[in-house]
């Protein structure tokens, strides 16, 4: 990336990864884009028009306990 390039902001990330992959949590935008505030993010893109679906998934973490995360999709035109 020459110093002319515009970098991609966070909010751009987050769409890209949506577009290409389908779905993104926070734990996804943390370790891939260094995103430690997905929530906040997605309502900036919210305020901006962009709407999201939002599912729970539930898991056990590595002590075998049991968890919870969102897992946040583009929601599909109507």
């Amino acid at each position: 990336m020459s110093g002319l390039e515009k970098k991609p902001t966070q909010t751009e990330r987050i769409m890209k990864h949506l577009r290409e992959h389908g779905t993104i949590t926070a734990y996804e935008a943390m370790r891939e884009y260094g995103i430690m505030q997905l929530a906040a993010r997605l309502c900036e893109l919210e305020r901006a028009g962009v709407q999201f679906e939002r599912r729970t998934a539930k898991g056990k973490n590595r002590y075998g306990e049991p968890m919870n995360w969102t897992v946040y999709s583009l929601k599909e035109a109507e």
